[in-house]
């Protein structure tokens, strides 16, 4: 198993990653963390839309997408 510390945003479709981090504003970091994004949580991207924005996310069995400027903000560590 190989970890390359990286962005949410730059994850392929398909990829898993633990996070690590949230870095960004407490409204934007509260809601996140309220949807179970929190450091040590697994989380699979699904799917990008076709111009890359949006991202479709599993995270602890659910669904849903954030924009690729807030997964930039979400560090990860890549599990392949």
């Amino acid at each position: 198993m190989t970890v390359e510390v990286t962005t949410l945003a730059a994850i392929p479709p398909g990829t898993r990653a633990v996070v690590r981090t949230i870095e960004s504003e407490p409204e934007f970091r509260h809601r996140l963390l309220e949807l179970g994004l929190v450091p040590g949580t697994v989380v699979s991207v699904l799917r990008r839309a076709p111009l890359g924005d949006p991202l479709e996310l599993l995270v602890r069995g659910s669904h849903f997408s954030i924009r690729r400027s807030e997964a930039e903000h979400v560090q990860v560590d890549a599990i392949s």
